[in-house]
């Protein structure tokens, strides 16, 4: 896990964007940080838990694809 800082105004999915470039992954985010969820659009200098992408890959992929199709999505 590593730890990300808001810039004012940001929110769920534009941080998911911004970070993994793809504003779905926002639900990962908001899973480690759920004492922030009432929070919809974010001051400056709030700090968030952010998962690991290697993390959010193998969450999203299901664990019957062989390990080259898992690398496959991951780049795509």
């Amino acid at each position: 896990m590593r730890v990300y800082t808001t810039i004012q105004g940001q929110t769920w999915d534009q941080i998911a964007y911004e970070v993994y470039g793809n504003e779905y992954m926002c639900d990962k985010i908001m899973d480690l940080n759920r004492d922030k969820l009432d929070t919809f659009i974010f001051p400056a200098g709030v700090k968030l838990m952010l998962p690991d992408e290697e993390n959010i890959i193998r969450q999203s992929v299901p664990s019957d694809y062989p390990t080259w199709r898992t690398m496959l999505n991951a780049k795509g």
